[in-house]
């Protein structure tokens, strides 16, 4: 079986008519547009297809129009090809495409998120105080090293992006990272300055990270329909907390998109789409993963190679967690002979289980997280019923969750 990951990219893919041709192709693009105008009481569709460069570029414009624009191109991925992915990413802004696409939480308030993100970072940015360079052709402790020597108590550079073995980027106080660049120069790197005037993804945005925590606090989040990758830690969530948590860290915090590639190998992804402008992320995947097989969403041409994808190869010929589920409810011997209590406590929430499993199949839907939890609760309920040992249901659970493949949502189950 093939496993896909979807990519999100972050700021700096944006141009001047992205998305134009997919809303007229695409009537769900076309409503997703309408839908983020109406949110943020800003024209989208204006902004992205016929604004201005440096309107569209303003970081508190960029990044909810990216967020949009990746937005419609999944929902135009889900109706024509609908392959679920085994896990997600997203660069930097990107993280919370990735986190919309998979509901952990709704569009409308992501909107709201990124766009107050992008307008505390936009402060920063009319401070002028700092600047990012991109780094090649030193390995990462050389230039970890350089950092080190450079920075000080009131002039710091650090490493703000690991994107790939021979592409690592620096963010800090202007002076520190001039300094910085002429000793990466003299060490034979090849140095570029970036045309942002920010710090990104360094301690210059503490006071912007704190208030965005506050912003954070005021929406609901959810566990993902499939992991979603942080850019922290370059791992999946493993609960609502944390993505809070990481969503803050991360603006302060060096994007960990190589180790992200390296996650994903070692999970056996085979196939990767990149879902949002440009090719930044598909360019970068060559770099990390030579064997992973990866596709963009830039043009129409780029939308029609994806009909050459079979969905049938990315099927999971395993079980579904609800079948197991009712498998094992059969199967796991009674210890209960009253029969009042056998009706309440495994005939009701076995026949719960068996309706929601053929009301999928009905509607050939694979359960969401919520309906798999669902599932485990009552799983759980009737193994109380039928006085099966905490040592014997752990051992049961361990073995449906790992014949599942859903371990990744049940990371903090305790019985």
């Amino acid at each position: 079986m093939k496993k896909l990951a979807l990519l999100f990219p972050g700021q700096g893919s944006q141009h001047i008519g992205m998305g134009r041709d997919l809303c007229q192709y695409f009537p769900i693009a076309n409503k997703t547009f309408e839908e983020a105008s109406d949110t943020l009481n800003l024209d989208m569709k204006k902004l992205c297809f016929e604004g201005d460069k440096k309107e569209l570029t303003k970081t508190g414009n960029a990044q909810p129009a990216l967020l949009t624009l990746s937005v419609a191109k999944y929902r135009v991925y889900k109706q024509e090809l609908g392959i679920t992915p085994s896990l997600a990413a997203g660069h930097s802004l990107g993280e919370f495409s990735a986190l919309t696409c998979s509901n952990a939480v709704s569009f409308p308030d992501a909107l709201k998120m990124v766009r107050m993100r992008g307008q505390l970072m936009q402060k920063v940015s009319k401070e002028g105080t700092g600047g990012m360079m991109a780094v090649s052709g030193l390995n990462k402790d050389a230039i970890e090293d350089v950092c080190c020597q450079v920075s000080g108590p009131t002039q710091v550079v650090v490493i703000a992006n690991y994107n790939s073995p021979d592409q690592i980027v620096i963010s800090g106080h202007k002076n520190a990272l001039d300094k910085a660049g002429k000793r990466l120069s003299s060490k034979g790197a090849k140095v570029v300055p970036l045309d942002v005037s920010a710090a990104f993804h360094s301690p210059l945005l503490e006071e912007s990270a704190e208030k965005f925590a506050a912003e954070l606090a005021k929406y609901s989040f959810k566990m993902p329909d499939w992991p979603v990758i942080s850019n922290y830690n370059a791992l999946p969530y493993k609960d609502e907390t944390t993505i809070r948590l990481f969503l803050k860290k991360q603006i302060t915090h060096p994007i960990q998109w190589q180790s992200t590639m390296e996650y994903m190998k070692n999970q056996g992804i085979n196939v990767a789409l990149e879902i949002g402008p440009k090719k930044v992320l598909k360019n970068l995947m060559k770099k990390n993963c030579e064997h992973i097989n990866v596709y963009s969403t830039n043009t129409r041409e780029d939308l029609q190679e994806l009909y050459e994808i079979d969905p049938e190869d990315f099927i999971d010929k395993r079980p579904t967690l609800l079948e197991r589920c009712l498998a094992m409810a059969v199967c796991t011997p009674n210890r209960n002979f009253n029969k009042e209590a056998f009706e309440n406590g495994v005939i009701q929430p076995y026949q719960k289980i068996k309706n929601t499993y053929y009301q999928l199949i009905d509607e050939k839907k694979e359960p969401d997280a919520h309906q798999m939890k669902e599932a485990i609760i009552l799983l759980q309920k009737i193994f109380d019923t039928k006085k099966i040992s905490v040592y014997q249901q752990r051992k049961r659970f361990k073995k449906l969750f790992k014949e599942t493949g859903t371990e990744h949502l049940f990371l903090d189950f305790k019985i």
